[in-house]
């Protein structure tokens, strides 16, 4: 039978839970177990799709092309196996399946409520992914913290759970914040101690409490926490700070997290563990040999989470190639012709990243001309791939108007509307989204990275390269390496005579993990370190 972890928060939000979740996921893999983990969204939005960055942070994309929440990043970082729509459930999603399904009359004439039928639908979507492939274990993040009247819902379909499932089958981890008085020298444990009681008013107790603090807990601590709030000693667990959030799981580990949760799961924690290339990984992480300058030129840079997977994809590639990525996070609304130079001429590499809308396009088509000039290795991701079209089409070409139909009319569209998203008015999941294939260029830079030429990657986006001016692009230099075998789009373009100019109108970050550096990026960061040595 497949066992259920719940992973739920307390006293303050952005604790951890994600990593938390992930950190324990691959202690339990590498001890042979397959896992899987989803994450509970309370908000009523039916996907973060038509979230501003801001307020959620960056908009995953999984291989079907469900837009999610960032966490499910997390958690294919860490455990190296892809997620889909099943793993990430909205407030919105749930409310709008109840809703259709009464419109369609199956619930006979009942007046349909929050229990007995929203947390029917919730325990569905919780079980579903246990049904839907075996796995041995499923973590469950509910996102929030326990008594906002939002996730009430969850947590009352978690006690539903716990009674149907029974004790044994299910597990729930309690993550809360143990702050440090430093006018007093003291570590507080009564907000975790409140956050517990509320936890038992709503019929559930924790099975593990994992303290989030800034400084070390004491015995005496650890033991007072145990004592409240009716948990065994060993299963109070110490999340303090540490230099790379890929840490985590060796603390879990010494602290003996996946024993206890197999203990309490009722499953063999007798099996050995396998951590060799995770350890390594996480030594090349810390004690890099060296160290490259790329800057991340978008217009969300205040909030480096709205990049949280091109920044993660750059831990991945430093630690490939034994060196730390330092990421300068530059704001493209305050790049001009003027200051570009001030701006990114220390950099060995530039990155122009994804994103919507006009704001700050010109200061990205700016950093492109500079890349493309210069010979400072490039990278476009989507829109930033599209900016290198605009700028090649007005400053090669000549065409001044070169511009893309989303930011304004103009009669030299190089990056146009896709005919199918010409009569689409609906924001939320409208877009060209999740995998698809693509065929390279023999011998071009994405090739070589690659080591093959047939690839498939995910996609988030509305418009597209403009095939009228393909022909012309080519005869100037701007190269189309990449193409979709079906329909033609292009995917890669690369600038001629030039040492590494690569854009792609994929997100090669969402592929990117531990186990498995995306290609483009470590040879977008081998560019740049060559670039480097010969400054």
């Amino acid at each position: 039978m497949t066992k259920y972890i719940f992973v739920t928060g307390g006293v303050a939000s952005s604790l951890g839970k994600g990593i938390i979740s992930s950190s324990l996921a691959r202690l339990l893999q590498a001890r042979g177990y397959s896992v899987t983990i989803q994450k509970l969204d309370p908000y009523i939005n039916v996907d973060p799709g038509t979230l501003n960055p801001y307020e959620h942070g960056e908009c995953y994309v999984t291989e079907d092309g469900a837009e999610t929440d960032l966490d499910l990043g997390h958690y294919e970082r860490f455990t190296n196996h892809a997620t889909s729509q099943a793993n990430n459930v909205t407030t919105g999603r749930i409310y709008q399946s109840v809703i259709n399904k009464e419109r369609r009359g199956e619930f006979l004439g009942k007046t349909v409520q929050v229990i007995p039928h929203i947390t029917d639908e919730i325990k569905r979507c919780v079980l579903m992914l246990g049904k839907k492939q075996k796995y041995d274990v499923v973590i469950t993040e509910i996102g929030g913290t326990v008594g906002d009247i939002e996730s009430l819902p969850y947590i009352e379909a978690v006690r539903q759970l716990r009674y149907e499932l029974g004790i044994g089958n299910t597990m729930i981890v309690h993550l809360t914040l143990v702050p440090y008085m430093s006018a007093s020298g003291e570590l507080k444990t009564k907000p975790t101690q409140h956050s517990v009681k509320m936890m038992l008013e709503n019929g559930l107790q924790p099975d593990v409490l994992v303290l989030r603090s800034e400084k070390p807990l004491t015995n005496e601590v650890k033991k007072k926490v145990a004592l409240f709030c009716n948990v065994e000693q060993d299963a109070v667990i110490e999340s303090i700070d540490v230099k790379t959030i890929y840490e985590v799981p060796l603390k879990m580990l010494e602290q003996k997290l996946d024993i206890v949760a197999l203990r309490k799961l009722q499953l063999d924690a007798n099996r050995e563990i396998d951590l060799k290339k995770w350890c390594d990984f996480v030594e090349r992480v810390k004690n890099p040999n060296g160290e490259v300058k790329i800057a991340l030129v978008g217009k969300y840079t205040e909030l480096p989470d709205a990049y949280k997977s091109i920044s993660e994809a750059f831990i991945h590639a430093g630690a490939e190639l034994n060196i730390r990525v330092k990421l300068e996070y530059v704001n493209s609304e305050k790049i001009t012709k003027e200051n570009v130079v001030e701006k990114l001429g220390k950099m060995s590499g530039i990155l122009v990243a994804p994103g919507f809308g006009h704001r700050g396009l010109e200061g990205k088509i700016t950093s492109v001309e500079y890349a493309r000039t210069s010979g400072v290795p490039f990278f476009g991701i989507c829109l930033g791939m599209q900016c290198s079209v605009i700028e090649f089409a007005r400053n090669v070409l000549g065409l001044a108007e070169a511009n893309s139909t989303e930011t304004a009319p103009t009669p030299v569209p190089v990056i146009d509307l896709m005919s199918e998203q010409k009569d689409i008015t609906d924001k939320g999941g409208t877009m060209r989204l999740g995998a698809y294939k693509c065929k390279l260029e023999k011998g071009s830079n994405a090739a070589k990275a690659y080591g093959k030429t047939d690839i498939s990657e995910r996609h988030r986006h509305r418009y597209e390269f403009n095939n009228l001016f393909k022909e012309q692009l080519e005869s100037a230099g701007l190269i189309a390496t990449g193409v979709n075998p079906d329909t033609g789009l292009v995917e890669v373009v690369e600038a001629k005579g030039h040492p590494w100019f690569v854009g792609v109108q994929f997100h090669p970050e969402y592929k990117s993990t531990v186990a498995n550096p995306h290609p483009l990026f470590v040879a977008f960061v081998e560019a740049a370190i060559k670039y480097q040595q010969t400054k």
